[in-house]
């Protein structure tokens, strides 16, 4: 089937909205949560320090399903699977207010992951086939700005909601905005369905979220579900093991899910991979921070969401500033200097203290979210910058499933090591829990400033070049 001829000028206009809207609301939910946990874990009668699992199950099923989520728009049509995604998106949220427990909730969270990962991409391929040659670049970066002003509102609104009125209606303001869109959908997205599908290769797809989903369940197995060690041992290497077979068969195949070309380009190979491990710390401080500030400084939800607006606006202001840095310094320097200053600026959390002042305290949510607003913008253009037309779809696709894997297993990693400390310490008596979040932030620091040594590999002279692609790049 061919694409449907370009809409009107005022169903275009529309049509970035609705596509930008729903990337903010899949944004606002991978962080409004966070600021709301310890309320949610009192609600639930669970321990604070063990409701990690929220934040996974969304984030680790968004990794999941982005593979598929081309093959299904050229199956079903970007409409079609945009009100699918919506449906989804809100019947997941609703379960998620309607949760009577921890198991409940994050099953919950796993359908509204299922809707939340096919919102974006969807949405991108609809615009693309809306907007097509030079005027797709101008609409993306309309699309995603509000990708940018997601994370900024999501912990202050989530811990005000838990505060002012309950956590259910974290939740509950999806149900409402989701109506509005499932219907805008129905007036202005074109049903394009592009050329007839490729064969969606099943076991491959199987075979990557297998070892997507026992790598992660191991690393949070070691805390919140309580496993034994052999059992974490036996998921960890039989999750390693799909993956690894994954990559043996996709050479073979005709159309593997991402074509092994992609590792022929070094930039890619090098971005992807230091993006999966700096990512591993720098995910899990939307998790960490909340949760010290309210339990080993008494903050109240609220006031732990509030503190987190200047780690998001230090981020949109460092983003005008980075692309002239990478211009004069090239990507190397820029990746290496930076990664060592991100790993110092969390592990610099071990001294927060309840004497500190709060100015002091701001500086560093400041120079944290200067650090990782760098890195984010300069990994993610590094790894697309040199893939060529016939490899930039699969190339994003597979960086957008690592980006979301990265912080599902960083929050994952955060939370056993936080427990390990909490044990460790708890035999003290004094202060245990400031103790153990402490010893988390250095840990989770030194993991970060080691993956510097993946971007010793670029090239001294890697530099950005004025075509190269970063629609989305910096998300």
């Amino acid at each position: 089937m061919t694409s449907p001829a370009t809409p009107p000028h005022h169903a275009s206009r529309l049509l970035l909205w609705l596509v930008a809207i729903g990337f903010f609301m899949q944004t606002l939910d991978a962080t409004i949560v966070n600021t709301a946990l310890p309320a949610m874990a009192v609600s639930l009668g669970e321990s604070p320090l063990r409701m990690q699992s929220v934040v996974i199950s969304y984030a680790l099923t968004m990794a999941m399903l982005i593979p598929a989520s081309g093959w299904l728009a050229d199956r079903f049509g970007t409409r079609r699977t945009f009100l699918g995604a919506i449906v989804l998106f809100v019947a997941g949220s609703l379960l998620c207010a309607l949760a009577q427990n921890l198991p409940l909730l994050v099953a919950a969270r796993v359908i509204q992951g299922l809707g939340g990962a096919l919102l974006l991409p969807v949405g991108r391929l609809a615009v693309l086939r809306a907007f097509p040659g030079e005027r797709f670049l101008p609409a993306m970066s309309f699309v995603t700005m509000p990708g940018l002003i997601g994370p900024l509102l999501g912990p202050p609104l989530g811990g005000w909601l838990a505060e002012a009125v309950s956590w259910h209606w974290i939740f509950l303001i999806n149900v409402p905005v989701g109506l509005v869109g499932f219907f805008a959908t129905l007036a202005v997205m074109p049903d394009s369905q592009g050329r007839s599908p490729d064969r969606f290769d099943l076991p491959g797809y199987l075979l990557l979220a297998l070892g997507m989903v026992l790598v992660s369940l191991a690393l949070d197995g070691v805390s919140e579900l309580g496993m034994r060690r052999a059992t974490v041992l036996v998921m960890l290497v039989a999750g390693f093991a799909a993956l690894t077979t994954y990559w043996l068969r996709a050479p073979r195949q005709a159309q593997p899910l991402f074509p092994p070309r992609l590792f022929h380009v070094p930039t890619f190979s090098v971005g992807l991979l230091g993006n999966l491990f700096a990512r591993l710390g720098s995910g899990s401080m939307p998790y960490l921070v909340p949760l010290l500030l309210q339990i080993s400084l008494d903050y109240s939800p609220s006031q732990s969401g509030l503190m987190l607006i200047p780690v998001a606006l230090a981020g949109i202001f460092t983003k005008r500033l980075i692309t002239p840095l990478i211009h004069r310094l090239g990507y190397r320097r820029v990746l290496v200097v930076n990664t060592f200053l991100l790993g110092i600026a969390m592990a610099s959390f071990a001294w927060i203290s309840p004497e500190q002042p709060t100015w002091l305290r701001l500086v560093q949510l400041v120079i944290f979210g200067m650090a990782n607003s760098a890195q984010f913008t300069a990994m993610n253009t590094v790894t697309l910058k040199d893939l060529d037309s016939t490899l930039a779809s699969s190339g994003n696709s597979l960086l957008s499933m690592v980006m979301m894997l990265a912080m599902s297993m960083g929050v994952a990693c955060a939370g056993a090591i936080l427990d390990i400390f909490s044990d460790l310490f708890a035999a003290t008596g004094h202060d245990a829990p400031r103790q153990a979040f402490q010893a988390t932030f250095v840990v989770m620091g030194v993991m970060t400033t080691l993956s510097a040594a993946i971007f010793w590999q670029l090239a001294p002279g890697t530099a950005r070049r004025p075509g190269d692609r970063h629609a989305g790049a910096d998300l």
